[in-house]
């Protein structure tokens, strides 16, 4: 019974806790992406303590921008800013050259999916959590997104295929199938801004390969934005931005943050060494 009062009591205080993020009465619907994504002038701060710090940078559409940087950067937090899980300190996004905050919240998440290290699955059929954004998808629908994620091979060695319980947060499948459902899940939605917070850190190698292929395939003709924790998925990016302690150190294309001989290439040289 005392563990269940807590438990009660910790979820009301969560259901009334404040909205840290809210619509403008002004806002509007975001109808879609045209041609690009700003971070201008953006700081943010959790409390006094500054996270990012003076970012510039533009995300043109359908191009590619990674993150980079050693743990504590800055990388997540900046990602976060783009949904609005927290709104800036200072600064201002601005998506098609309107800032975010004159848009309604849920108009801005609608562009957008999410892929995260940890996979964010439910005790569902595997069809029920790829099409949980779309719950009248065709069943063709479905296969076809779980195809472009590399996922429809195992999931009809499952007992019931597509009709298989997963368990609790997926417990029933490998860290690899988990995550091949999570991007199925973003290519049904079929959103033109993707972004992708380290997908692959946590994955064996074999699994990294073919959820690394599913992530290529996903991202083609997408404006995305990539946490990257191994820097060989990240080469072809349009631009590398470099993070550290918040700030931007450095920034280009992987060739050419090599040839400047810096923070960038001892990043390289570290994974290349493990």
């Amino acid at each position: 019974m005392r563990k269940g009062s807590a438990a009660i009591g910790r979820i009301e205080e969560i259901l009334h806790a404040p909205l840290v993020v809210e619509d403008s009465p002004t806002a509007v619907e975001l109808k879609g992406f045209e041609h690009s994504i700003e971070f201008k002038n953006v700081s943010f701060s959790y409390g006094d303590q500054p996270v990012v710090k003076n970012i510039n940078l533009v995300i043109p559409k359908g191009k590619t921008v990674a993150l980079v940087g050693s743990s504590g950067a800055g990388k997540s937090t900046l990602a976060d800013l783009l949904p609005r899980f927290h709104d800036v300190t200072e600064g201002e996004i601005l998506i098609d050259g309107r800032n975010i905050k004159e848009y309604t919240l849920a108009s801005v998440r609608k562009q957008m999916s999410i892929v995260t290290q940890e996979p964010i699955l439910f005790n569902d059929t595997i069809a029920g959590n790829i099409a949980m954004a779309a719950p009248t998808t065709s069943p063709e629908a479905i296969e076809q997104a779980a195809r472009t994620a590399n996922a429809h091979e195992f999931i009809l060695r499952k007992e019931d295929g597509y009709a298989t319980n997963i368990g609790d947060r997926g417990s029933k499948l490998s860290g690899g199938e988990r995550q091949r459902l999570t991007i199925a899940r973003a290519v049904l939605k079929n959103p033109p801004i993707l972004i992708l917070d380290e997908a692959t850190s946590s994955l064996d190698t074999e699994s990294e390969r073919l959820v690394q292929e599913a992530i290529n395939n996903m991202m083609q003709q997408r404006t995305s934005l990539v946490i990257a924790h191994r820097l060989s998925t990240i080469r072809h990016a349009d631009e590398i931005i470099v993070l550290q302690k918040g700030c931007i150190v450095e920034r280009g294309r992987h060739e050419e943050l090599i040839a400047q001989n810096g923070f960038y290439k001892k990043l390289v040289e570290l994974q290349e060494v493990r």
